[in-house]
């Protein structure tokens, strides 16, 4: 028989861990995961510098810390419950059950279950992030999943031309930073899209864009001499036969720098040794009673209207831009009757039915209180008044079509919500500025306030008519009544709405 030394005993269990409880084993596989995460997303940010998703700061710096800490805290809650557990037990003169003892078969097995599902969730964790990643870039996460609300400018943005242009390349910008305080400018929205009172239809975000030389300036070059550009618009009047009206002109687009020429024509706004700055008194920007040019050499020339009286505030000037102009560069809703024009040119619409034009037109600008409303009552209007007609359901579906991209009656959007300022036909636009109300000190007009200024028209009318083209330029004819003298601008009769006679 083995003898024992006086105060020696049988051996006490082994010392046990607060670590070793399948709790805060879990938690700290959900933290290695999230970390795991965390380096891939930052790979990726990093690989994508200059031209990276803005969308990807949500995942990187807030999401996956989020999936961490909460692993972290599982793992602290697994700790401290074994840790009391067992002091508790030790007070009591107890041993602590072994909560993981790998000399167990059942243990081991259990172990061998976690390493796998470890293993498996870091895969699923790398695939979850890229794809997450993806899919945070995609235009359907902004207009339909982010922001349903939008569904007026998800569609007019399909349909134009920076249609593959991502949503957040304008909206957000890159880096933790620009998307942290895109966020914290969207809460309110939030809040108010689940208690559903946003307005309707939704504000253009005017004051929150961002910068051109941020967003247009990446694909665009300003300063780029351009040259006078070809345009054709096709038009087609009001009466009984849709006479067809054309116009064929140079747009002087000139360029705003000084690498190819003199800076000239409507780019020279852009012209980097200028500055314009102005005053807008209403939301949208289309008043503008007060402006400044700043020449190269220091040149300065105010001009101002007369009904406006002492200095602007500076800190509400604003340097002109691209975005001046280009208001609506992604989401252009189209008015009545350049939708019903292009239809018409386009065959879409039959343009043999009888006064086509001006019927489409009425039919589009009536009130209605739902898009099904709406196409229920166009396709009843157009047969009550050509029946069975050849060409009109084709027509219908054409009418139907341009009032489904156009018009957004439940969130109440349309054309005339949102004022387009390229041009000058259907809103102010141009002549915000070059009306000839806008005088500098000693009596000095705005320049640039007649036809010629900014285009040339070579040929207008139709058929023959068109084939006469003038190198030099034509005046401007209307194609219906003689408006000269009057002293109107374009936008004062057209309104979107208003046909030609």
């Amino acid at each position: 028989m083995t003898q024992t030394s006086p105060g020696e005993g049988p051996p006490g269990p082994a010392p046990q861990s607060g670590w070793r409880n399948w709790l805060t084993i879990a938690g700290a596989i959900l933290a290695s995961g999230s970390l795991f995460a965390f380096f891939l997303l930052l790979a990726l940010d990093l690989m994508g510098k200059g031209r990276g998703n803005p969308y990807l700061g949500i995942l990187c710096y807030v999401v996956a810390p989020s999936f961490l800490a909460f692993g972290l805290a599982v793992a602290a809650v697994g700790f401290v419950r074994r840790r009391r557990e067992l002091a508790r037990l030790r007070g009591l003169g107890q041993a602590m059950p072994i909560e993981i003892d790998l000399s167990r078969s059942r243990d081991r097995t259990i172990l061998k279950v976690f390493i796998g599902g470890a293993c498996v969730y870091l895969v699923l964790t790398a695939f979850g992030s890229y794809q997450t990643y993806l899919y945070t870039e995609s235009d359907s996460f902004c207009g339909e999943v982010c922001h349903s609300v939008m569904g007026p400018e998800l569609t007019a943005y399909r349909r134009n031309a920076h249609a593959r242009v991502a949503c957040v390349d304008c909206h957000v910008g890159e880096g933790a930073k620009s998307y942290i305080s895109a966020k914290i400018n969207g809460v309110h929205q939030l809040v108010d899209i689940t208690l559903n009172r946003f307005p309707r239809p939704i504000p253009t975000p005017i004051h929150n864009l961002r910068p051109a030389r941020e967003t247009c300036e990446r694909c665009h070059w300003p300063e780029k001499r351009t040259g006078d550009l070809e345009r054709i618009q096709h038009r087609y009047l009001a009466d009984a036969t849709n006479s067809p009206y054309s116009v064929t002109l140079l747009l002087k687009v000139g360029g705003g720098g000084t690498v190819h020429g003199v800076p000239g024509g409507i780019h020279w706004h852009t012209n980097p040794d200028s500055k314009v700055e102005y005053l807008a008194t209403d939301p949208q920007r289309q008043v503008i009673p007060w402006m400044r040019v700043t020449e190269k050499g220091g040149r300065v020339t105010v001009y101002r209207t007369k009904a406006f009286k002492g200095e602007p505030d500076p800190a509400a000037l604003r340097t002109m831009d691209c975005l001046d102009c280009h208001n609506r560069p992604a989401h252009r809703f189209s008015t009545p009757n350049d939708a019903v024009d292009e239809a018409l040119y386009l065959g879409r619409m039959d343009v043999s039915l009888p006064s086509i034009k001006k019927t489409a037109v009425d039919l589009l600008t009536q009130t209605y209180a739902t898009s099904a409303q709406a196409r229920d009552q166009i396709a009843a209007g157009l047969r009550k008044k050509y029946g069975a007609a050849k060409g009109v359901d084709g027509t219908i579906e054409a009418v139907q079509a341009v009032y489904r991209h156009n018009f957004f009656p439940e969130m109440k959007a349309d054309w005339s919500q949102y004022p387009e300022n390229i041009g000058h036909m259907d809103t102010a636009g141009c002549f915000r500025c070059h009306d000839e109300k806008h005088v500098a000190e000693g009596g000095a007009k705005m320049p640039a306030t007649d036809c010629d200024s900014c285009h040339v028209i070579l040929a207008q009318g139709a058929g023959a008519e068109l084939t006469q083209l003038s190198t030099g330029g034509v005046a401007f004819k209307h194609p219906s009544t003689d408006i000269e003298g009057l002293g109107l601008t374009c936008s004062d009769c057209h309104n979107g709405k208003n046909q030609d006679n």
